[in-house]
């Protein structure tokens, strides 16, 4: 029975790994050689040599795209954050036969295509939209107003789309928070602000990392939403790959932008792996020190 479990698990190690080599690997590995080759006149790419691609890329207006998508990155993986922290703490505090429920609200939106969902904001967020009409019916504003093609709608879209993926990990590392720790920092004489602080926000640190990076990973190269909501006004780096490769017909440039964003994208796991790795190794040993700080804090 163990050889055929093993014969097995090979087996699918092998499935998996000529998989990702077929259709992960080899792709990526030709998109890399392509950022080295020249554009055609009449095919796509040409076998010519060259560092142009990338040298093309430290012009400033990629460089003010490359910033624009960072920055919007960031402040909905920060929305999402303040947004599905309190969201996912209830849920996981809450009573056991009302979480399924609570749960579901999260993984409803899963069950439509998120591309449809987009579309689906337009109507919220058009001149004369659900959104206008509330704000006019409350007496905040005298005529109907668009929030469409606008940085706002792009950020909407990105932090309606991506929060499931804050809340999931941060209900997970709450969910596995003892709550006889803050017991004991309450029996200890702390505020529920420094039992926050010393105590759940430390052990939950996990979830929230990888809550930030499952958000902002996607969120940088994410292409559909700024093209449905923020229009042709808005040129992030997603849109500005997808054009180079389907309007312009640049693919060597495509390519080049792609592997930045690529090499961007890895950089910023491994520093997530490094911190998890920190985390679960110094989380044990300072936690008494933590609860001694709580203490002496009050």
């Amino acid at each position: 029975m163990q050889k055929i479990t093993s014969r097995f698990a090979r087996t699918s190690i092998l499935i998996v790994g000529a998989w990702l080599t077929l259709f992960v690997l080899a792709p990526q590995l030709m998109l890399f050689i392509a950022t080295f080759l020249q554009r055609g006149q009449q095919e796509f790419i040409t076998s010519t040599f060259t560092l142009e691609n990338y040298a093309r890329l430290l012009d400033p207006v990629f460089l003010f795209i490359f910033w624009e998508s960072f920055r919007l990155a960031g402040v909905t993986t920060l929305a999402c954050l303040l947004l599905g922290y309190p969201f996912a703490y209830i849920l996981a505090t809450s009573r056991k036969n009302l979480r399924p429920w609570l749960l579901l609200l999260v993984i409803i939106p899963f069950w439509t295509n998120s591309l449809i969902r987009t579309y689906a904001m337009i109507i919220i967020l058009k001149s004369g939209g659900v959104l206008s009409n509330l704000l006019q019916a409350l007496g905040l504003i005298d005529k109907p107003i668009s929030l469409m093609y606008t940085d706002i709608a792009i950020f909407i879209g990105f932090t309606y789309t991506l929060l499931p993926f804050m809340i999931l990990p941060l209900y997970a590392a709450i969910e596995k928070l003892d709550m006889r720790l803050l017991d004991a920092s309450k029996d200890l004489g702390a505020t529920a602000f420094q039992t926050f602080r010393h105590i759940t926000l430390p052990l939950t640190m996990p979830g929230i990392v990888a809550g930030c990076m499952l958000v902002f990973l996607p969120a940088l190269g994410m292409f559909y939403v700024p093209e449905i909501l923020g229009g042709s006004r808005y040129m992030l780096l997603g849109n500005y790959i997808t054009n180079q490769f389907l309007v312009a017909r640049d693919w060597p440039l495509g390519a080049a932008a792609s592997t930045i964003l690529t090499i961007t994208l890895i950089i910023m796991i491994a520093l997530y792996l490094r911190s998890v790795r920190a985390s679960s190794r110094t989380g044990g040993d300072n936690l008494e020190e933590e609860l001694l700080n709580t203490a002496e804090g009050a």
